[in-house]
């Protein structure tokens, strides 16, 4: 078996609005050198009731949450960056452990952290044992009568909710494709729901810089994001952050065809382009050690390029949903990449 090598954005907004009623005006994932925001002079302060739309559901909140139950490493990761960790009673569906620099944020060693509530999804009872006044989810799919209940229920049990803009499934709501504005739109908006501005401005300058150093690679080569799968392929398609990653990495998505986020592909189709890089997520459920194991074990994809070349980049499952650690995957991606000889 093959040894894996470890080692620019649109502007279409993330369609929510977020609207703060008499708002007083004045004047990173993977990577242990991106440091969390800090708290600084308050340069704005949200005036309560705040009213927000995720996904096309309306919530008031008449005060900064106090009580939060987080779905998926996205948003527990998002609260953590903004320094509101502390506010977290309970997680699940937690996709990976926490990067270095997001360890020693205030909520991180909590129980409520290191103890999911379910290692899938919580159900409905579970969450509204532990009392919150927000359910935070990473997936609009997280809220159904088998999962942690429909929003409409929460709401009118007092429980406020809100879905992570870029995890919008609608249409209308559902950014096509997904920007940097739209990752970085998310972390303004959590920064007005919980009264950290300052945090959110200095996390999004942080990670805008560190976005204008990600090289994008100038070779003309195609790349397959393999998620998970053996007989068929689950794969980074053309609307969400995988897409986003590989544009900004400079690579072209073989999968592009598939209109979603996510979505299953054939290996057919993936003989058929040839990737010259395979990008593999890495999980607890399909490790890199497996899928490479799928890909070698497969006559057909044996002879692939980026198999026989042994072209393969890592990236965490965790890293790969919308958020605070977009513009690190992004990073260290493209670091892996250029390290990387590749022969055409």
């Amino acid at each position: 078996m093959k040894r894996v090598t470890r080692m620019r954005a649109g502007a279409l907004s993330v369609v929510f609005l977020a609207t703060i009623s008499g708002c007083a005006s004045s004047t990173d994932d993977s990577s242990a050198d991106t440091p969390p925001a800090t708290a600084g002079a308050t340069s704005e302060v949200t005036a309560y009731p705040l009213t927000i739309h995720t996904c096309g559901v309306e919530t008031t909140f008449a005060a900064a949450p106090k009580r939060v139950v987080t779905a998926k490493s996205s948003t527990t990761e998002m609260m953590l960056a903004l320094g509101v960790g502390d506010t977290i009673v309970g997680t699940s569906y937690q996709d990976g452990p926490l990067p270095s620099w997001l360890s020693a944020m205030p909520g991180a060693t909590s129980t409520a952290v290191t103890q999911p509530l379910s290692e899938k999804l919580a159900g409905s009872e579970a969450v509204l044992q532990r009392e919150p006044d927000l359910v935070y989810a990473g997936w609009e799919s997280n809220f159904s009568v088998e999962g942690m209940g429909e929003r409409s229920l929460l709401e009118s049990l007092g429980v406020h909710t809100v879905v992570s803009p870029s995890a919008c499934k609608d249409d209308e709501y559902q950014p096509d494709p997904l920007t940097f504005a739209d990752v970085f739109a998310e972390i303004e908006l959590v920064g007005r729901i919980f009264n950290v501005h300052d945090q959110a401005e200095q996390l999004v300058d942080k990670q805008k810089q560190q976005l204008e150093s990600v090289r994008s690679d100038d070779r003309g080569l195609s790349a397959l994001w393999y998620s998970s799968g053996s007989d068929t392929p689950f794969v980074g398609g053309s609307k969400g952050s995988a897409q986003l990653i590989m544009d900004t990495i400079g690579v072209t998505n073989i999968a592009s065809g598939i209109d979603d986020t996510w979505g299953p592909f054939s290996w057919e189709k993936v003989v058929e382009a040839d990737p010259d890089v395979i990008i593999l997520v890495d999980s607890a459920w399909g490790n890199t050690d497996k899928k490479i194991g799928v890909l070698e074990s497969n006559p057909a994809t044996a002879q692939l390029t980026a198999v026989k070349q042994g072209n393969y980049i890592v990236v965490p499952f965790a890293a790969t949903e919308a958020g605070v650690r977009t513009v690190s995957a992004a990073t260290d991606l493209s670091e892996q990449l250029a390290q990387l000889r590749v022969d055409q």
